[in-house]
C-alpha cells in the first residue's frame, strides 16, 4: 500500500503534537498548587472532544483510502477466542494495575511518582467528576484502540507486510501518547500496548484490547486516587507524631 500524505500528516501527530501537547498541558496543571472541580471537568470534557474529533477525522481518511472494516479490526470473525483473550487480559492487566498502585501507595512521600502526582489533582473526587471521568475512560478506550490497534497496525501491515512491525511501531506511538506520565509511564503504556496490540493480531478485532483498555483506566481512576489519599493523609499523621514526640 502506499503511503498517503493524509496517513503521514495523522503519523506525524501522533508521534510529535499529541506527545508535546499533552507533557506540556500536564506539566502546567501539576505546578498548580490547586485544581478545582471545575478544572477537572473542563479537562475532561476537552479531552473527549478531542479524541473523539480525532478519530473521525483518522476514520474518514482512512475509508477514504480504502482500509476496510476487517483490516481496521472492526469485525468479529471468532467470538470464542475474542471472549477468551478478552477475560485473560483483562484479568491480567487489572491485577497488574492493582499491584502498581498499591507498590506506588507505599512510596515515602518525598520519593517522586508521576502517577500520584496526576492521580491526586486529575482523578475525579465527586459523583458528578466521577461520571465524567468513566465518559472519557470509554472515550480514551474506544478511540485510542481505533485510532493505534485500527489504523496505525492496519496502515503499517499493508505498508510493510508485517504484524510484528505492526505491533511494535503502534505500540511505541501509543507510548508516546502518554508522555505527560514520566519515563516509568512510558514504558508501562508500550508493555500496555504490546499486550493490546498482540490481542488484536490474535483475534482479529479490536474487542479484547477496547474492553482491558476500559477497566485498565476506570480502576487506575477509582483506585489509585482512594490509595494515594490514604498515604497522604498516614504519614502527615505520623510527621505530627514524630514532631510531637521530640518536642516533649
Amino acid at each position: 500500500m502506499k503511503f498517503y500524505w493524509d496517513f503521514a500528516l495523522i503519523f506525524a501527530a501522533l508521534g510529535i503534537l499529541i506527545p508535546w501537547r499533552g507533557s506540556v498541558r500536564v506539566n502546567k496543571l501539576i505546578a498548580r498548587t490547586q485544581i478545582s472541580a471545575e478544572d477537572r471537568l473542563s479537562i475532561y470534557a476537552s479531552t473527549i472532544a478531542f479524541q473523539w474529533v480525532l478519530t473521525a477525522f483518522v476514520a474518514w481518511r482512512s475509508f477514504a483510502r480504502i482500509l476496510t472494516p476487517e483490516s481496521l479490526g472492526l469485525t468479529v470473525h471468532s467470538p470464542g477466542l475474542t471472549a477468551i483473550v478478552t477475560a485473560g487480559m483483562a484479568a491480567a492487566l487489572c491485577g497488574l494495575q492493582y499491584f502498581g498502585i498499591r507498590r506506588i501507595a507505599s512510596m515515602p512521600l518525598d520519593a517522586t511518582s508521576r502517577m500520584r502526582e496526576i492521580s491526586l489533582r486529575l482523578m475525579p473526587r465527586s459523583l458528578i467528576e466521577a461520571l465524567a471521568f468513566s465518559a472519557l475512560a470509554v472515550t480514551a478506550a474506544v478511540c485510542e484502540e481505533f485510532i493505534y490497534r485500527g489504523f496505525v497496525y492496519a496502515a503499517l501491515q499493508s505498508l510493510s507486510g508485517s504484524a510484528t512491525v505492526a505491533i511494535v511501531v503502534s505500540s511505541a506511538l501509543f507510548s508516546l501518547a502518554h508522555l505527560y506520565q514520566g519515563r516509568r509511564g512510558l514504558v508501562s503504556t508500550f508493555i500496555l500496548g504490546l499486550a493490546f496490540a498482540i490481542s488484536r493480531w490474535a483475534t482479529g478485532n479490536l474487542i479484547a484490547a477496547t474492553v482491558t483498555h476500559l477497566v485498565v483506566d476506570l480502576l487506575a481512576g477509582y483506585v489509585a486516587p482512594g490509595y494515594f489519599a490514604k498515604q497522604a493523609a498516614q504519614q502527615e499523621s505520623e510527621s505530627t507524631e514524630i514532631v510531637g514526640a521530640n518536642r516533649e
